[in-house]
Order: structure tokens, then C-alpha cells, then sequence
């Protein structure tokens, strides 16, 4: 009986990480025009709880940035 109930739910459980989907309750997609003097540390130190160096990792993977080079006027998708 055991086997059969836990048989079940890892079917239920595969069935829904093939089936589930994003929700699209994330809210609109903000942004930042870069301001002189900013860095992206500055940036992700204002935006972001704890350790920056986290949300400057995000910023670059969310914007392709190959590098740290960020100019005045530069508009950065916010994570």
C-alpha cells in the first residue's frame, strides 16, 4: 500500500514540474538610467539586501554585460 501511495505522488510530482509555468505575477519589468558616478556595487549596494557582490552578479547576467563598465545615461534591466 505503502509503494502504490508513493508510486502516485512522484507521478504527481514529475507530471507537475513538466506542466508548471510561470505565472507572470513578477509585476512589470523595472529599470535604471545609470547616473554619473554610479557603479554597478553602488547600484546593487542601493537596490539589494545583503551582500552586494550577489546583485552585482545578477545585474551583469540580466543586462549581458561581458564586464563592470557601466556609462552615464545607460539604461540597466533591473532583476
Amino acid at each position: 500500500m505503502f509503494v502504490r501511495v508513493l508510486l502516485l505522488v512522484l507521478i504527481a510530482l514529475t507530471a507537475w514540474a513538466l506542466f508548471a509555468r510561470d505565472s507572470g505575477a513578477g509585476g512589470p519589468e523595472r529599470a535604471y538610467r545609470v547616473q554619473s558616478g554610479d557603479t554597478l556595487w553602488s547600484i546593487a549596494a542601493r537596490r539589494y539586501g545583503g551582500d552586494p557582490r550577489e546583485g552585482v552578479w545578477k545585474l551583469r547576467d540580466r543586462n549581458d554585460l561581458a564586464g563592470t563598465t557601466i556609462t552615464p545615461g545607460q539604461v540597466l534591466r533591473l532583476p
